[in-house]
């Protein structure tokens, strides 16, 4: 019998009988032989310098000392698989459901929350329910249903999330039920939408042909069905025991069945995570080269296809420890950008990703939620210790890298050919709020056309399988409903991003959704006022708290909540998502966002190099000299070039600014944009 000792950086094999208890704090011996124990597999912290391995191990777990696990694990342990007592506390008159079942109904999809702005005598009790739609996917059916569901027993809008998901907020406890089975009978699902779980596989929306975009989006489909709960309480709990979902393709049910690298909890309703599931949430993306669409690096788990010189899929670039979330004031969290693994053949994906998420769910911690990410086991362990593992679960050497080229960021807004005849439409959505007119201009189109919809990372919506004759007619429906072309739309605004903070969300310390809007018009206010153009923008992200859903640490500018109307202010993201943004001050009050960002703009404008955005500004000239900008500036810096005004007859002036207004634009703005597009249409017509 031999074992792999890992400490300070070594690797050594000790052969023959080894005495456990002289290592202190034993931690995840795993046995090649008996079904896995929580006893013995799960994380010890007790030990700083040993990390013990078995290649191969006792037929009967070493005694070890308990692990010291959290309050939501002892709740996962006891729930009979998701059931208890959630399914007792539904069923109460109360307009809430306890501790326990709050823990345990976010597996299904749904939170409890409470809206403060509506307490009369109490909590104003209601819950949130996020859908999970592999690469954004939505069918008809399922959209036409969830616009309803908004209507009868929502809030009247619908929210679209940072992950390619639907939020249905506003439901209330004894509405649950109707609401959850009519999404599951529609063909949609909640299921792992939350919880300590893999939640939705993300993948570009984009409903190109080509190859390695649709092999991209059927790989987050069986990643998604490999890691689903499968112990059936959803099904028992929203639709009385009958499941609806089509069965998990073959390849996925041989995969999960599949106990030759003893992975699997034998016997369990629950073969891959047991009564445990993970130590916390769990996220994969799955992108093509170049598109970071999805925000790859964000992710536990990135997937990059790599194809052939013909254009044939043949493999994955893997990368992991990618997350957002940290909390204020404790410098051991962190958000962390995801790195290299290495490089699999296609066939053999989904052992990878199991033995991943098995990696995650035996070493993750259990004892501090704050640390349970796989992105600290990766920080700590390191890559290569953390390939080793991976590699002992998977049972064969992954390959080495391979070379990509840089990352782009693509919103495909506007109209885009499909690549078989068809087109499709992508539609910006402010902070992913469907609501009023858009909302009902929306499902007409959906409705009278009969699309499918693809929802994006970035909180937009995409009309899919357009024919060419109706695009003229799709166009101006979304016109009248306000659904604008993007050339119509503040750059800022394309690329911004908010959380829906308060009044809804427990973890909310200030707004986000609701402040977006016109913080954004102060800082375009604040480029006009040192001399940017309208055509200069920069990718602004908010969010209510620090744990990051709008994914605020790789903005070129992130808002992250702090305090009452107050924030940290993050700069120096790349504009294709590809480097983490660092702190550059905090507590500032929303008042103050004037005196802070209009120097750092001045500088901006006046010290860049061409073509250099904001967030590569930030980092170049470094955050010592941009703290002097601003302790530097003075009213005469404020002065911008000299300005040549353009008098307007005074009914045309305000049916400009009537239409500058429904735009959400300035008169400024607008006068600019139709005038450049006069000169440049009359100059191209006079060169011909």
């Amino acid at each position: 019998m031999s074992y792999i000792v890992f400490g300070q950086g070594e690797k050594m094999e000790i052969s023959g009988a080894v005495n456990f208890t002289a290592f202190e704090g034993l931690k995840g011996i795993k046995s090649s032989q008996a079904t896995p124990s929580l006893e013995y597999k799960r994380q010890n912290q007790l030990s700083s310098f040993s990390r013990v391995k078995a290649v191969a191990a006792p037929v009967k777990p070493p005694n070890s000392l308990p692990v010291k696990r959290s309050k939501v694990e002892i709740i996962k342990e006891q729930s009979n698989y998701l059931r208890f007592p959630l399914k007792e506390e539904l069923e109460t008159e109360a307009p809430n459901i306890n501790e326990a079942a709050v823990q345990l109904i976010k597996f299904h999809g749904s939170y409890q929350q409470d809206n403060r702005e509506d307490r009369v005598g109490g909590k104003a009790y209601q819950f949130m329910l996020r859908t999970k739609q592999p690469s954004g996917k939505v069918s008809n059916k399922l959209y036409l249903v969830m616009d309803e569901l908004a209507d009868q027993f929502g809030i009247r809008t619908l929210r679209l999330t940072t992950r390619q998901t639907f939020q249905l907020h506003g439901v209330l406890k004894h509405n649950l039920k109707t609401v959850m089975s009519t999404i599951i009978k529609s063909m949609g699902s909640t299921l792992g939408a939350c919880g300590d779980l893999n939640r939705n596989v993300m993948a570009p929306a984009f409903p190109f042909t080509r190859k390695d975009y649709l092999f991209a989006q059927e790989t987050a489909d069986k990643i998604a069905a490999l890691l689903a709960p499968k112990a059936g309480s959803y099904y028992d709990m929203w639709v009385d025991g009958e499941k609806i979902m089509s069965a998990d393709p073959p390849d996925v049910i041989e995969v999960l069945n599949d106990n030759s690298r003893d992975i699997n909890f034998e016997d369990s309703p629950e073969p891959l995570y047991g009564t445990q599931f993970l130590p916390r949430k769990f996220k994969v993306a799955v992108t093509v080269p170049r598109d970071n669409s999805v925000d790859l690096l964000t992710n536990d788990v990135g997937l990059v296809v790599i194809s052939d010189d013909d254009g044939e899929p043949k493999g994955f670039n893997i990368y992991v420890g990618g997350g957002m979330g940290r909390t204020h004031r404790m410098e051991h969290t962190f958000p962390r950008l995801a790195e290299p693994m290495g490089y699999v053949a296609k066939e053999d994906i989904l052992y990878v990703v199991k033995a991943i998420v098995a990696t995650q769910r035996d070493y993750g911690r259990r004892d501090d939620r704050r640390m349970s990410r796989m992105k600290y086991l990766v920080h700590e362990w390191g890559i290569g210790k953390f390939r080793a593992i991976v590699e002992q679960y998977y049972g064969k050497q992954l390959q080495p890298f391979q070379e990509l080229p840089p990352w782009e960021f693509k919103s495909y807004l506007g109209w885009h050919e499909q690549g078989n005849g068809l087109h499709f439409c992508g539609i910006h959505i402010d902070n992913g709020r469907v609501k009023d007119v858009a909302k009902r201009t929306l499902r007409e189109v959906i409705e009278k056309y009969k699309l499918n919809i693809r929802l994006t990372p970035n909180q937009n919506l995409i009309l899919c399988d357009v024919r060419p004759g109706w695009k003229q007619e799709i166009s101006r429906s979304l016109r009248q409903g306000g659904l604008l072309h993007p050339r119509w739309v503040d750059t800022l605004n394309l690329t911004s991003m908010a959380c829906p903070a308060l009044p809804l969300c427990p973890l909310a310390i200030t707004e986000a959704e609701r402040g977006a809007p016109d913080i954004l018009r102060r800082i375009r206010k604040m480029f006009e006022n040192v001399g940017l153009k309208a055509s200069d923008t920069l990718v602004v992200r908010f969010t209510g708290c620090p744990n990051g859903c709008a994914r605020p640490y790789m903005a070129e500018l992130g808002f992250v909540g702090d305090g009452p109307n107050s924030y940290q202010i993050w700069l120096g993201g790349a504009s294709n998502q590809s480097r983490l943004a660092q702190t550059f001050m905090e507590k500032v009050k929303l008042q103050d966002f004037e005196k802070v960002l209009t120097p750092l703009f001045h500088a901006w404008k006046t010290q860049r190099f061409t073509g250099e955005s904001f967030g590569e500004f930030s980092m170049r000239v470094g955050f010592e000299e941009l703290q002097h900008h601003i302790a530097d500036w003075t009213e005469t810096e404020k002065t911008v070039e000299s300005r040549t005004y353009v008098q307007l007859e005074k009914d045309l002036y305000l049916d400009i600014r009537k239409l500058a207004e429904h735009k959400r634009t300035s008169v400024k703005r607008l006068v600019s944009e139709a005038l450049k597009t006069y000169v440049e249409s009359y100059t191209t017509d006079d060169k011909q």
